[in-house]
């Protein structure tokens, strides 16, 4: 016994699915239609029925080309102007840096100054080398001596490889918190003085990120980083047995940065820029009182030279 032979249709309160309704009903119910229409014997499109549809797509492809001329011609146009105004903010940006460097090359020599009369006024008294001592713990004066130079580079970018184009994203790129990291655990260590890429750190000292960029005391810094520190004997030994040494280690291993730990002798760390004033105020000059009647704060004729790094009390020379 045989059963009913298929008819193509789907079962009875069971909807098709949509494969079988594709290949049951290939052809869109719009082309259908025309061919329909075509079969019946219907009348073609009269000839003003033509030119109209003729006309229209003439007047949309004019109206478009119009278009396209007018923004390419803006475009053109703006370019000179954009690259007036880039021009013009670079030369306003290297102008202000020269004179951001002429102050602060004037500032130092103030500085200068300042130290020669304050050594002429403590000559004779201990003052002087307890004072030299706190500006080298406190980093406005430099320090000279033997240490170490922490360095660190970002690992090359990964490439995809499929389109061999390298990745957005860098799992092995020196953040602000790895140099945090480095500079903790020299302190930690009995580092005296530490500086980033000559950047000398304080105790009021800002590692942080901007953007793609690493700024210590808001001053810019790129790769290689070098985290340069001065201390006593033992500081290398004791900073390459520590747990940030490992951790930067695995980062070689499994990123491929470069990190290093090189010990250093007779290392010189500039001065950090002297920060302003929180809460001591200048004296205020008497109206009464005449520039020439003033004490001078040098002596005339004095040539005594600026005051240099004092020994560091770990054996090296500040």
């Amino acid at each position: 016994m045989t059963g009913p032979a298929p008819t193509g249709e789907p079962p009875r309160g069971r909807p098709a699915d949509f494969l079988t309704e594709l290949f049951r009903t290939p052809l869109d119910p719009g082309y259908a239609h025309a061919a329909r229409k075509r079969a019946a014997g219907a009348p073609p499109p009269r000839r003003w029925q033509r030119l109209t549809a003729r006309g229209t797509g003439l007047v949309a492809l004019v109206t478009i080309g119009f278009l396209l001329a007018v923004s390419y011609r803006y475009a053109v146009a703006a370019q000179p102007e954009t690259s007036r105004a880039r021009a013009g903010l670079v030369a306003d940006v290297r102008a202000r840096r020269a004179a951001a460097d002429d102050l602060q090359k004037r500032a130092d020599l103030l500085r200068e100054q300042v130290v020669r009369a304050r050594d002429e006024a403590l000559a004779d008294s201990d003052e002087s080398a307890r004072l030299r001592n706190l500006e080298a713990a406190t980093g406005l004066a430099p320090v000279r001596g033997d240490g170490l130079v922490v360095r660190v580079v970002d690992a090359p970018p990964p490439v995809d490889p499929v389109t061999g184009r390298q990745s957005a994203t860098n799992p092995g790129r020196v953040l602000d918190r790895d140099l945090q990291d480095i500079s903790n655990d020299l302190w930690r260590l009995g580092a005296e003085a530490i500086a980033i890429n000559g950047e000398r750190l304080t105790a009021t000292s800002t590692i942080r990120a901007a953007g793609g960029a690493i700024l210590v005391d808001f001053k810019p810094v790129t790769a290689p980083y070098e985290v340069a520190a001065i201390g006593p004997g033992d500081l290398r030994d004791a900073f390459d047995g520590s747990a940030t040494a490992r951790r930067f280690r695995d980062y070689v291993s499994t990123y491929r940065m470069r990190f290093s730990v090189d010990r250093r002798t007779g290392m010189t760390l500039a001065a950090a820029v002297q920060p302003g004033l929180r809460y001591a105020q200048p004296p205020q000059s008497s109206p009464a009182a005449s520039p020439s009647s003033r004490p001078s704060a040098v002596p005339s004729g004095s040539r005594r030279p600026a005051a240099s790094p004092v020994p560091s009390a770990s054996g090296g020379r500040r």
